[in-house]
């Protein structure tokens, strides 16, 4: 007897090598419905949010009427009310001051450069608000349809 017959494995019947030929699926089906039970535990976990009620979306066209103001901001923050341009707020405060006491009350539209800072509009909503204008408005255009 050599040193090395025991390392060998002994030589395997043809019913050792049948029996290895076949797929044992007991263990995927285990793993299987174990992770059927987590996704069915975790699911509902995940779709509960926070209740808000969203805004609902409506497309009107904006109907123009003699008596609305279209106050316009460029980028660089000028002010126009239609087509003349406003020199300062103090300005702009006075003209709104004189819409605010007309009956019906006026609303203001603001029309502003996409490139424009958030500050250079609110100081037209503040200045606004200080006169006394019940109904600012926001004119933009439509995008791109998402879909």
């Amino acid at each position: 007897m050599s040193s090395f017959e025991g390392m060998f494995a002994p030589a395997s019947s043809d019913a050792d090598e049948k029996a290895m030929s076949e797929i044992n699926t007991t263990p995927l089906v285990d793993v299987m419905l174990v992770l059927l039970i987590v996704f069915m535990i975790t699911i509902p976990v995940i779709t509960h949010t926070v209740p808000v009620e969203l805004p609902k979306v409506r497309n009107e066209a904006t109907k123009t009427a003699p008596e609305n103001i279209t106050i316009a901001v460029n980028k660089d923050g000028q002010i126009f009310w239609s087509q003349s341009l406003i020199p300062d707020t103090s300005a702009l405060l006075e003209r709104l001051k004189a819409a605010a006491v007309q009956h019906p009350q006026p609303e203001v539209h603001v029309r502003a450069d996409q490139a424009t800072r958030y500050e250079y509009v609110g100081r037209v909503i503040l200045t606004a608000q200080r006169a006394g204008i019940q109904k600012v408005g926001f004119i933009t255009e439509p995008g791109a349809s998402s879909r």
